[in-house]
Order: C-alpha cells, then structure tokens, then sequence
C-alpha cells in the first residue's frame, strides 16, 4: 500500500522510519506547509501540503502529523474528504467532537479514517477496555512515565527568561506499588505523578521568578509537586536531548461471591522514542484501515473498532498457527 505522510516534524520523521519496516507499504512522500525544498527528510520527496488532494488516487492511506490542538480538528476532516486517514489526536475531552466531525466527513467521501491513534489514547485505552470487560468489579489507575511531556516542556519555554526546557512526568512509586498491591487507593493527580523540569535561563533572568511561574502555572504543574532544576544548555543538550516516555495502566478487581479474590491487570510501555513508538502504531493502523476501506467500509475508526488481525502483516492462518 502506498502511504502519505502530512506534516514532517518528531512524529512524520518517525512514520518514514516506520514504513521502512513494513514490507507491504511504500512511501509515497511527505507533505508540508514549509517550503519543500527546506524540508530534510531521510529520502521522501516532499511536496506542498497544499496540493496533497491533487494525488488522491495515488495514496492509499494518509497519516496525519499534526497536534491536536488546532492541526488536527481540521486536517483530519479535511483530508478525509479526499483519503484514507490515521491521526493520532490525544485531547481526550474533546475525542466524541473530532470523530463526528471526521465519521460525517469519511462516509461522504467514501473513506475510512482511524483516529486517536498511538499509546495513550491508543494501546492503552485497548488494555483500559478490556481490563474493564474482564473485571467489571474493579477500579482503573493510568501512571505515566518516566517520560519527557512534549506539551509541559513547551508550556516551560514560553516563560519569559527561559531558552530551553525539558518536563518529566514521573510516577510516584510509593502510590504505584499500593495499586500493584490490590489495596485500591483513591488519590489526587498530586499522589500519582510529579513534574520534574530542566530549565536553561537567560543570563541575568529572575530564576526565582521563572521558578514561581512554572510551579504555579494551572492546568500543567499547579496541581502537582514539582522540582526545578537550572542547568547549562550544554548540559541539557548532553543529558536531556532524547524524548522518552512510558507509563503502566492497572486495572484492580475482584471477583467470587463475596469478592474474595483479588486480582491486578498491569500492562506497561517503556519507550526510548516516543514519537517514533506512536509512528510505528499509526503504520500498524494504517494497514487495517486499508484492508477496512478494501471491504467496502466507511465513517470513522477508533482502535476499539479494529480487530487486532487486522493490524498484522502475517495471513490470518498464520497468526492462528504461530501467535494464538
């Protein structure tokens, strides 16, 4: 199948990796609002994103590589129209708007588009749901990280005085293995996670003024415990220029007559890249949409929709034989 990427940041950079590691897709190009020829990819031709609906009968699916914050709501929509579509929005709040909007946009054109793709939401709503169908009796508990939040970092760097920052998202361990313990805890977003933050200040920038800025800030750090650290940019260049990231989602639950058995669901991620890891589930998921749209399906995905067969390259004979 021939694949499109749209948009070439972290995340387009590692969707050209990925299908390099699919053996049944191709890469047709990237497209992007920059300049073609300022865009350095790691061999893709590269065209304006502007034009991309002229080669809708040469792509069979396009991966969308945008933020959810104001790229995708309209991208998505907006290419189902003319392709196949995967994108991987992860404002959880608003996931019911951003599919109507594509499912109207996707059936009208004949389509399918799989959204919300990626580890979270993505791989772990799958273990959230099933989890849930299992142990209906039971309590959920989502720990990210130990991983650099993308979006915190950026919220960091807007800061007046700052030059460069790295977030972490850490668990609390103690709050952690209380959940692995069956014990069902009830805690605060304080409890569960910490924000640890690097911060590279301008010379002669108020430090205890940026200090108060970050951990007072709503919405990203007010609501946690959170440690600064100012450091060189040397030293973040050389100890902090990766984007790591995991987490565990735990399910605790009983069952028997009178809940005499306890039982603990754990799946967990622990990723050296993380935008390269979410490349490599939207290739997964841009094969089933394909194989969807070849059956004659169309309206809008999420993972719950996709059967797990659908992801695999291997025949459905073979996953019977070698996986079940």
């Amino acid at each position: 199948m021939k694949i499109g990427i749209y948009g070439y940041g972290n995340l387009g950079r590692g969707v050209e990796l990925a299908v390099r590691q699919n053996a049944d897709m191709e890469l047709f190009g990237v497209f992007s609002r920059r300049e073609p020829a300022s865009v350095k990819t790691l061999g893709a031709k590269v065209y304006p994103a502007a034009d991309a609906a002229k080669y809708a009968g040469e792509i069979d699916v396009m991966i969308i590589c945008g933020g959810s914050a104001t790229d995708l709501p309209e991208m998505t929509p907006a290419l189902a129209a003319h392709f196949n579509v995967i994108d991987s929005f992860d404002t959880h709040a608003d996931i019911p708007k951003h599919y109507a909007n594509v499912d109207a946009a996707a059936k009208k054109a004949g389509k399918v588009a799989i959204i919300s793709v990626g580890w979270d939401p993505g791989m772990f709503s799958l273990n959230r749901l099933y989890a849930n169908a299992i142990l209906p009796d039971g309590k959920d508990y989502t720990f990210w990280g130990k991983g650099v939040s993308q979006g915190h970092s950026d919220a960091i760097r807007r800061i007046d005085g700052v030059l460069d920052a790295r977030q972490y998202t850490c668990p609390v361990e103690e709050s952690l293995e209380k959940v692995r313990a069956g014990e069902h805890p009830v805690l605060t977003a304080r409890q569960m996670h910490t924000r640890l933050c690097y911060v590279v200040a301008a010379e002669g920038a108020d430090k205890a003024e940026i200090e108060r800025k970050i951990v007072t800030m709503p919405k990203y750090f007010d609501e946690y415990d959170t440690t600064v650290h100012f450091i060189s940019q040397e030293e973040l260049d050389r100890d902090h220029k990766g984007i790591p990231h995991g987490g565990f989602v735990i399910r605790t639950g009983s069952t028997g007559g009178n809940g005499e058995h306890a039982h603990v669901i754990e799946y967990s991620l622990k990723l050296d890249s993380n935008p390269e890891f979410t490349s490599s589930v939207l290739a997964a998921y841009a094969r089933a949409a394909f194989r969807k749209y070849k059956k004659g399906e169309t309206g809008c995905r999420t993972v719950f929709d996709v059967a797990p067969g659908e992801l695999s390259i291997l025949p459905p004979e073979e996953q019977r034989a070698h996986m079940l």
